[in-house]
């Protein structure tokens, strides 16, 4: 079994005209409010999954981690310093907010082994899988 990325649709990617209408005035309206989608990679060896979140800026105490119903939820809030230097920005590309994605974990998953680190911008959560048990018979003919 693999694991399956829950938030299928993309937030930034409206599913619908009054979708995209809601959307144009709730980023006029309050740009306190605003979300961001942090890419994700996710990679499986025979021992593990790792689920690497790219979210630079944000500090460890900003990241809220829950497991609940085999359910994997990431959230957190990259804030944005308000610091005026006298330079006057024309292109701000960076991404703030708030941002969640969430995971359904495969069964094999041990849930009380998940570890999760922060360095250099990347959240990394490392997922350990249950040890297969291989039985061998030896059946004899008759």
């Amino acid at each position: 079994m693999k694991l399956v990325r829950y938030n299928q649709l993309d937030p930034q990617f409206p599913a619908s005209f009054s979708g995209m209408l809601d959307r144009f005035f709730s980023d006029s309206m309050s740009a306190a409010l605003k979300q961001f989608t942090p890419a994700v990679d996710i990679a499986e060896d025979e021992k593990a999954y790792e689920i690497h979140v790219a979210v630079p800026g944000v500090k460890k105490s900003d990241f809220k981690i829950t497991l609940l119903d085999g359910k994997l939820t990431i959230s957190g809030e990259r804030k944005q310093e308000e610091k005026k230097d006298g330079k006057n920005f024309h292109t701000v590309e960076t991404q703030y907010g708030s941002f969640s994605r969430s995971f359904f974990l495969p069964e094999d998953v041990v849930a009380d082994q998940i570890g999760a680190s922060y360095e250099n911008g990347v959240l990394q959560l490392t997922l350990p899988k249950r040890e297969k048990k291989i039985t061998q018979t030896t059946i004899e003919v008759k």
